[in-house]
């Protein structure tokens, strides 16, 4: 006689039991079959005629929405004035007040209120504004003369590198 484990049973007794389960619940729900599920997925199937008709390649129409493809946005150019130190200091002394430190370019950026005032008055002032991905830069005043200082020349990033020096195998054409 051979000896037969003791969960041999037990192993098919719950799988019988959630076969049972799922039979009588589809019995008591037929939209859970396969007819419930075709309809809940999109309903009927698509007749040939419409098979060829969504593989046929579209005509390209005329649309008033802007398209998608437009060139990357134009810098506007800014040259650093001379007197930045003194007024970038000037403008530090009047948002942050009594609170600056002796070496104003150390002055810490770290409550948003501030930061917002200080930057916001000098792309008043200056016509330059520090971009959105740039502003987890300005840690202290000194970024933000750091960044000020650095003048920037109308165009685009393509435009310089059509202009520069490329190797062969690399040729910028841009058409608008």
């Amino acid at each position: 006689m051979r000896h037969r484990g003791g969960g041999g049973s037990a192993r098919r007794a719950p799988s019988m039991a959630a076969v049972r389960a799922l039979w009588v619940a589809a019995r008591r729900r037929p939209q859970l079959g396969p007819v419930g599920l075709r309809a809940f997925w999109g309903g009927r199937r698509k007749e040939e005629g419409e098979v060829e008709a969504d593989r046929a390649v579209p005509e390209k129409e005329e649309s008033s929405e802007p398209s998608l493809i437009q060139p990357p946005p134009l810098r506007r150019s800014y040259v650093p004035p001379e007197d930045l130190q003194s007024c970038l200091e000037g403008h530090v002394r009047e948002v942050f007040g009594p609170s600056v430190p002796d070496d104003w370019q150390q002055a810490p950026l770290q409550e948003n209120r501030l930061k917002y005032r200080l930057l916001a008055r000098l792309a008043a002032e200056l016509g330059h504004a520090v971009p959105n991905s740039q502003l987890h830069r300005m840690c202290c005043a000194g970024d933000v003369l750091g960044f000020y200082c650095t003048p920037m020349k109308d165009g685009t990033k393509i435009d310089e590198l059509a202009a520069a020096e490329l190797p062969p195998n690399l040729k910028i054409i841009w058409q608008q």
